[in-house]
């Protein structure tokens, strides 16, 4: 028990670094189910710096 009470700042402060790294993965796996973002490249994405290396964007079907 005094461990717990010794240590109880350094605990909370845990927990709420947890919490926020918890929120913004689900926040990013959310984006990436919906299309949003360059990970999932829905062709717009030329201002990300990976520029969608996958494809060009606008000369699709040109050859």
């Amino acid at each position: 028990m005094t461990f717990l009470m010794e240590n109880l700042s350094t605990i909370i402060i845990l927990l709420i670094v947890i919490a926020a790294v918890c929120l913004a993965i689900r926040t990013i796996i959310r984006d990436r189910k919906a299309g949003k973002g360059c990970g999932a490249c829905p062709g717009g994405c030329h201002g990300c710096h990976g520029s969608c290396g996958g494809h060009d964007v606008g000369q699709q079907g040109e050859k």
